[in-house]
Formats: structure tokens, C-alpha cells, sequence
């Protein structure tokens, strides 16, 4: 059985009843490493599927020892399960991919090329994808947020599908965050990366796990998690609201001394400096809040059921 410490790469495939793909997905990853001439193994990450996901991938793990299983206790989310099943593989390369054939299997040669040539983080970009309006929509305004008030720039229709050299994945594990952006979280190592462009196909089975209010949320904890400025967006309305208070306090002085009535000013001048209070308050606690975030950092991103396939030295 091969070493940890010998597998050049590792492929993490998170899933979720994911019973009409694993096999196929597997083969195919199979497919296209093994004329590379590098070692490798799949590691399968199930988030609590409740069909036969599982008792195929362990039928897998019998007939080929490259193949590994890391069963949820339960279901923890699309953004702490993948993470976990990266931080457990041990290759020096790690991809991270879908079950459902969107991440196309035959890019992985060019992304271990790319690693080879010195690259530590390949990312596929999607050209273009069918989705409705609303979809579109909250897409656009979540890119929109991220570029403006995110602590670092995201790359726009990156899902994260890649590879990350190993270096790279041990710098994202030492930040412990507890709710991961992954895909934030390689931009904000700074490592070198390149993007490949490619044709996001529809799924070829199953049905998709994902609606509005999953994607909404995904996107709503994406922002959250590499948008910590947002906390501070408070104190800028304070700022903006006292402004606007001075400015009201000018119009009753140039009031009071036309001979115009002044309450209605002095009114509006009280108002405004009540809300740059409120304001000014909900900034400094939401930046004491994020302050306190950055040093409590520690929750474990899943409880594993069971591993299948690991070797006593893989850590």
C-alpha cells in the first residue's frame, strides 16, 4: 500500500446521495491520472447521505486501496465538510472537485501540469452556466458585496474547483476558521494561482441538492466569512450621519439669523445625531465582535462517523 507520504495527489470529492455518481466519477478521475505517471488516491467525504452513497463507495474501497471513505455523523454544511475532507488528504497536490461531472474530470491533467511547472493554486473559472433570475441575480450582488467590502479580492465564477499545492493547504488549515470560504480563502493566502476557463456542463445524474434558499445561504456565509469589513459598515453611516447633522446645524444658524424659523432644522439635527450614535455603537461592537471572532477561533469542522481505507501513517 502506498505511503502518505508518497501520493503526489490527492482528489477530495465531497458528496450527498450521491449514489448514481460516485462510481462513475471515480473511474473517470481514474481515467485521467493514472496516464500522468503520479500517485495519487480519492478520498470521498459524505456529508450523511441517506441512499446507497456509501455502501458503494466502501465496495469501491474493497477493489481499489487508492480509494478512501470519510462518513459524516451527520450533514454539516457545503462549506465545512469539503474543507475537512481537504485538511484529512494527504497528497502534496490536493483537487478538490464534485461528484456530479460540472467539474470536469478532464482538466485534471492540467492542473497537476500547472502544479508541476511550480504553480500552487489552479482554479477552473466557469464561461457560462444556465441559471434563472434570480439565481443570476443574487450571483451578481454576492460578486458585487465581495468585490467592495470583502478583505480580498474573490474570483468571480470560481467554485472553488481546483488544485492547491500543499503548502497552500496547510497555510488555509493553520487559520482554523471555523465557517471556511474556501474559495476566498485561497485568494487570501496570496500564493501564486492561475485560472483556467471551461464550459460548466449540466449534471449527467442524480438531481441537484441545491435550491434558492441553499445558494442564498452559501452565499450569505461566503460573504460573511471574507467580508469582515462589513462589521465596520455602521461606523460609516455614524460618520455619514454626523455629517448630515453639521450640515443641519448650519441651515438652523443660517436660519436663525434671516429670521426664518429654526425647529424644523434643529429637529432634524437631533434626529440625525441620535441615529450617528446608534450607528457609531453597532460599528465599534461589530468590530469588537470581529476582533473577538479572530481570537476564538477552534470549532472542529465535522464529527467523523467513520474512515475506510486510510492507512495507519496517513494522519
Amino acid at each position: 500500500m502506498t505511503k502518505s507520504a508518497d501520493i503526489d495527489v490527492s482528489v477530495v470529492i465531497p458528496c450527498y446521495n450521491e449514489e448514481m455518481n460516485a462510481g462513475p466519477i471515480a473511474e473517470a478521475v481514474i481515467a485521467q491520472l493514472e496516464p500522468l505517471g503520479v500517485s495519487f488516491d480519492i478520498i470521498f467525504i459524505d456529508n450523511h447521505s441517506t441512499d446507497n452513497t456509501v455502501g458503494i463507495i466502501k465496495a469501491m474501497c474493497q477493489r481499489d486501496p487508492r480509494i478512501r471513505l470519510i462518513a459524516n455523523t451527520r450533514n454539516f454544511g457545503q462549506m465545512r465538510s469539503p474543507t475537512h475532507g481537504i485538511y484529512a488528504a494527504r497528497g502534496q497536490a490536493v483537487i478538490g472537485m464534485c461528484a456530479d461531472f460540472q467539474d470536469s474530470p478532464e482538466l485534471l491533467p492540467h492542473f497537476v501540469r500547472r502544479w508541476q511547472a511550480g504553480v500552487d493554486i489552479v482554479l477552473g473559472v466557469r464561461e457560462r452556466e444556465k441559471s434563472g433570475l434570480m439565481l443570476t441575480a443574487i450571483r451578481a450582488l454576492s460578486y458585487w458585496l465581495a468585490k467592495n467590502f470583502g478583505d480580498f479580492q474573490t474570483i468571480p465564477n470560481a467554485t472553488g474547483f481546483g488544485l492547491y499545492s500543499r503548502r497552500v493547504v496547510d497555510a488555509i488549515k493553520a487559520l482554523n476558521e471555523p465557517e471556511p470560504f474556501y474559495r476566498g480563502l485561497l485568494v487570501e493566502t496570496g500564493f501564486p494561482l492561475e485560472t483556467i476557463n471551461y464550459v460548466r456542463p449540466p449534471r449527467v445524474r442524480g438531481k441537484s441538492k441545491n435550491n434558492f434558499f441553499t445558494l442564498l445561504d452559501f452565499a450569505i456565509a461566503g460573504l460573511t466569512g471574507s467580508s469582515k469589513r462589513l462589521l465596520r459598515a455602521p461606523l460609516y453611516l455614524s460618520v455619514l450621519g454626523a455629517l448630515v447633522s453639521l450640515l443641519m446645524l448650519v441651515g438652523a444658524g443660517i436660519a436663525f439669523f434671516t429670521g426664518r424659523p429654526i425647529a424644523g432644522w434643529l429637529i432634524g439635527m437631533v434626529l440625525q445625531a441620535q441615529f450617528a450614535l446608534i450607528f457609531g455603537f453597532m460599528g465599534l461592537m461589530g468590530d469588537h465582535i470581529r476582533q473577538i471572532s479572530e481570537r476564538t477561533r477552534g470549532t472542529p469542522l465535522v464529527l467523523e462517523r467513520e474512515r475506510v481505507n486510510f492507512p495507519e501513517d496517513y494522519g
